[in-house]
């Protein structure tokens, strides 16, 4: 039996027909994919520079779908959710991300990263800080650590806190020395309270060495001691404290004044107290120096002294009260209305947030920023 060649001649052109019209149907098909990928992204992006941020979420969802391995969507993605405080599905996100296999090493990194940012900010510490951690030894290794840090912080986890802080600073990120000291001072109060006062002056000695031109380790250290009853220590730390912060001195006037009166060197405080004034009037000295003259008409002639340089409604209602009263029971009335009135101006103020406070803080409860409370008083401020 012959083959016959015509089957060829015929087969050819419908062969080469339906190749070419395979061909045209994938193009087409590739480009109305190309056309709708770009298109919800951009769909996306427009509602995200709208402020629209649900309608953004569903088109990078739209998009995402169309191609489910284009990291930079999922990363678009999950940080729309975080913004909108959607923790879980920003967790799930980051956690696909990290689940492929496809991904470069700093593509794993970028994920772990902001899956770290989402325990962050859904207030998971645990979890944030094992992810940060993991992030050691990759490009976000310092803000992992300012991370880490802030949590520990947070959680009063000073010796850790401790340990970020030094690889800090010796990472070129920055003078960590005051925080660290900070954070030792924070241990010596938990080291007193639990009745270790050794280790106690043990951490403290330590701040005082680490940040010498800061006052808290000074003023801790000095309360220790007068609790000790070891007052010349004591007055050594502050005489140190008014020549290194003398900024800070009105913190310490009161406990000044209670260790010269307990230790018989009222002369000595007054001495330091009054040089402290004629520097930086603040009304905390005036009081602590009013404490050691027993006489009514010396703690009005320091009251007017001080409103003499400027209205002070704090000074003006502790120089009514010290003023002998002609009518008993409206001088009472009147006092009480003042007491009312000024009652706001002894508070403590942050610089940072405003938070106040009637006692100083190192260490904000508002921001959670350090020594952004001034040494003053709001009415000085």
């Amino acid at each position: 039996m012959e083959f016959d060649f015509t089957w060829i001649l015929i087969g050819l052109p419908v062969f080469f027909t339906l190749g070419w019209l395979a061909s045209r149907l994938d193009l087409r098909q590739l480009r109305i994919e190309n056309r709708q990928a770009p298109k919800a992204y951009f769909k996306g992006l427009n509602f995200l520079l709208n402020e629209q941020q649900d309608q953004a979420i569903d088109a990078f969802i739209e998009a995402v779908q169309g191609d489910p391995d284009t990291s930079e969507l999922h990363f678009a993605l999950g940080n729309l959710f975080r913004r909108r405080g959607e923790y879980e599905r920003a967790v799930r996100v980051h956690e696909h991300l990290l689940s492929r296999g496809d991904l470069t090493q700093p593509e794993r990194d970028r994920a772990q990263h902001a899956l770290a940012l989402d325990f962050l900010k859904a207030g998971l510490l645990d979890r944030a800080e094992a992810a940060l951690r993991r992030l050691e030894g990759t490009a976000f290794q310092e803000e992992a650590r300012l991370a880490l840090l802030s949590i520990y912080e947070r959680s009063s986890d000073w010796p850790n806190a401790s340990e970020i802080a030094s690889r800090l600073g010796n990472s070129g990120q920055g003078n960590f020395s005051t925080r660290a000291a900070h954070y030792l001072c924070e241990q010596a109060t938990t080291q007193a309270a639990g009745g270790n006062t050794s280790g106690a002056l043990d951490l403290l000695r330590q701040a005082a060495q680490l940040a010498p031109d800061s006052a808290r380790p000074a003023l801790d250290l000095a309360t220790l001691l007068h609790q000790l009853n070891r007052p010349d220590e004591a007055m050594r730390c502050l005489h140190a404290l008014q020549e290194g912060a003398p900024q800070a001195f009105p913190l310490a006037a009161a406990l000044l004044a209670n260790i010269a009166r307990s230790s018989g060197q009222q002369a000595v405080a007054l001495e330091r107290l009054q040089a402290a004034y004629a520097a930086s009037p603040s009304i905390d000295v005036v009081e602590a120096i009013v404490t050691l003259t027993d006489s009514p008409q010396e703690a009005q002639h320091w009251y007017m002294r001080h409103l003499e340089r400027g209205p002070s409604l704090l000074a003006a209602s502790k120089w009514i009260a010290a003023e002998p009263a002609r009518h008993p029971q409206q001088h009472l009335q009147a006092q009480r209305s003042l007491d009312l009135a000024t009652k706001p101006l002894m508070r403590y103020r942050c610089a940072a947030c405003g938070f106040e406070a009637t006692r100083h803080f190192w260490h904000c409860p508002g921001c959670q920023a350090w020594d952004s409370y001034p040494a003053r008083r709001v009415e000085e401020l």
